[in-house]
């Protein structure tokens, strides 16, 4: 039995999405579409799938959002991945075309834009607005300049390591403070240096930077 040339194989999207109406959204915009189909998944799952090759994350906590991308980027260096969500700020975007994500999905887009996305993406190219690539590429030319400055993590003290695996775990000063029975006033101090050290100016860009650049062992918290 010979096959139809004209037939292709449809492109499995693998999608990660905790709010379950996200998640039938998404699914209900390809319920007529022979040529892509999304599959609900974990990041075990995402990552096991050898058929997946593309995958939409859904972007609720930053930090978290972001130690998924690492961990896909290690285990599957090849996934192509869209992060969706909203309100979104350009730091966090062009940490996340750093991190290794290929797009960005707003909660707005309509439903050809995000089929117009995963083809984008599927075939290599990225998805995210031309504001994030530029500053992605300003970024990229700094750092180079500045990194033996601004990214000596070997001088890190066993006290801001301890810091910075609460700060990862979404821990407030205070609560910092109470764990590593410290003043919150110590906390602070500690913080600060850290994003110096790193080269950032706030907390969440130090978590992220934490996060991508394996800074600290996942599921620490002191």
């Amino acid at each position: 039995m010979k096959v139809n040339p004209k037939i292709r194989t449809r492109l499995r999207v693998g999608m990660v999405e905790s709010e379950p109406i996200r998640a039938a959204g998404f699914k209900s915009i390809f319920n007529n579409d022979s040529s892509i189909e999304i599959v609900a998944t974990d990041i075990a799952g995402l990552i096991a799938d050898k058929t997946i090759s593309i995958a939409l994350i859904g972007l609720h906590n930053v930090v978290e959002s972001f130690e998924r991308l690492s961990s896909i980027r290690t285990a599957r260096p090849q996934m192509r991945l869209i992060l969706t969500g909203f309100g979104a700020t350009e730091d966090v975007l062009v940490n996340a075309v750093a991190a290794g994500a290929k797009g960005y999905l707003e909660d707005a887009a309509t439903p050809d834009q995000v089929e117009r996305a995963i083809q984008e993406v599927s075939n290599g190219s990225i998805w995210v607005p031309r504001r994030i690539l530029s500053l992605f590429v300003d970024r990229v030319i700094l750092s180079s300049a500045a990194r033996a400055l601004k990214r000596n993590h070997s001088n890190f003290t066993d006290r801001e390591r301890q810091v910075l695996k609460l700060l990862v775990s979404a821990h407030s000063n205070r609560e910092i403070a109470k764990v590593l029975k410290i003043e919150e006033r110590t906390v602070k101090a500690h913080v600060a240096r850290l994003m110096r050290k790193v080269g950032v100016d706030n907390r969440i860009a130090l978590s992220v930077h934490a996060v991508t650049h394996s800074l600290i062992g996942h599921g620490s918290s002191a």
